[in-house]
């Protein structure tokens, strides 16, 4: 109860430097912004890439490509995957993108059979504003994921032209799968001549396959492998996530130096704070000797310092932990690499992570200067002034 009641005098005395509060509570949300950042990048980075155990998605691509432009399967290869025992669907894809490169801002088009858009997709998904039967119905539709179109400005109805292709939005596709939400569905043969890959038909990029049992990922993928080895076009089969690390080894390695940044971003927010505090104590030296001689105890008046640093540390890491919440919402970040796509992360997570660790290094910032003043007397307080 105690340190309760002394919590309006540890905010009168922050406040009475408002100019010191002020810079450290900026330089403690820049920090945190920094963090909350990454950490959103990281963990965008493991759900995109680990692989979990009820996956049932394997990628076929081509041995030894990388680029979608590279890899090419001949699409009679989905009649002879569909007969391997374990094999649930398969539906053959072509991939167009705008850029292989790793960029910000990639516009990927993936080019299905007409009756397989839905089996394509991840499971859950939803189409806002439009239907299926709408995007049967013309050969040039497509199907947008949602945080493309939000990138890109794009609504239902509109012409939209990229990497040379130009298509109707037939709908805008609702899903949490972050490779479904950064591409555009489209009518195969309609992209297979568009992209002057392979012509009206005849070849396709990979193969996405469903199999029965999660458990047997691995043994279908040998199987699919095997059955192709000796052909003109040898495979390699991989389960969905695995190949989406694979493909963004780059930006894995991106990020993992990032993280180095954002540990250096909690050494200076715990830097700032200390400095603060130890500041602050050098100028309310005459303030703590008559704490003192009015009745407030040593440890009390160390409690107020820890509950300074944490108060520096809450205000600063909500203010910069809410901006990177926003920033990340409102933008829409994608890392794309090879046509795959790596959400930077959305949710609470990362921000409650952050401000943790700001009121955590606030606390602890705060003990040892803390217990240095509670062990102080009141006469070397007066002898300081």
């Amino acid at each position: 109860m105690r340190i309760l009641r002394v919590m309006p005098t540890v905010f009168r005395q922050i406040t009475r430097s408002r100019v010191r509060s002020g810079l450290t509570i900026a330089g403690i949300s820049v920090g945190m912004f920094l963090f909350v950042s990454v950490e959103a990048m990281r963990e965008g980075v493991r759900e995109a890439t680990e692989v979990q155990a009820g996956d049932t998605t394997l990628i076929v691509y081509r041995e030894n490509r990388f680029c979608p432009f590279s890899s090419r399967l001949p699409e009679f290869y989905e009649n002879r995957i569909e007969r391997l025992s374990g094999v649930a669907s398969v539906v053959p894809m072509q991939i167009h993108v705008s850029n292989c490169r790793a960029s910000l801002d990639v516009v990927t088009f993936r080019g299905v059979p007409r009756d397989d858009l839905m089996e394509a997709v991840a499971s859950g998904a939803t189409i806002e504003g439009g239907s299926i039967s709408a995007w049967q119905g013309r050969g040039d539709a497509a199907i947008v994921g949602e945080a493309l179109a939000a990138r890109r400005g794009i609504q239902v109805g509109d012409r939209f032209s990229a990497a040379g292709i130009t298509i109707y939005v037939a709908g805008i596709l609702q899903t949490q799968h972050p490779q479904d939400r950064n591409i555009a569905w489209v009518h195969l043969p309609f992209l297979q001549e568009a992209a002057r890959r392979g012509g009206t038909g005849g070849l396709v990029t990979q193969f996405n396959v469903s199999v029965d049992d999660p458990k047997q990922l691995e043994a279908v993928a040998s199987d699919i492998d095997l059955l192709f080895a000796h052909d003109e076009y040898p495979t390699a089969t991989r389960p969905e996530r695995a190949f989406v690390g694979r493909a963004a080894r780059d930006i894995v390695e991106l990020v993992d130096f990032a993280g180095l940044l954002a540990w250096g971003a909690l050494v200076s927010v715990f830097a700032l704070i200390a400095n603060a505090i130890i500041l602050s104590m050098r100028d309310r030296i005459r303030d703590h000797a008559v704490l003192q001689t009015i009745g407030f105890t040593g440890p009390l008046i160390g409690w107020m310092v820890v509950i300074e640093g944490a108060a520096l540390g809450v205000a600063g890491g909500v203010l910069g932990a809410l901006g990177a919440f926003a920033a990340i919402e409102l933008g829409n970040f994608s890392l794309t690499m090879e046509g795959l796509n790596v959400e930077v992360a959305g949710g609470w997570s990362a921000p409650l992570l952050g401000i943790t660790a700001a009121i955590s290094l606030g606390l602890l910032a705060g003990i040892v200067p803390a217990i240095r003043l509670a062990r102080r007397d009141i006469a070397s307080c007066f002898r300081a002034i």
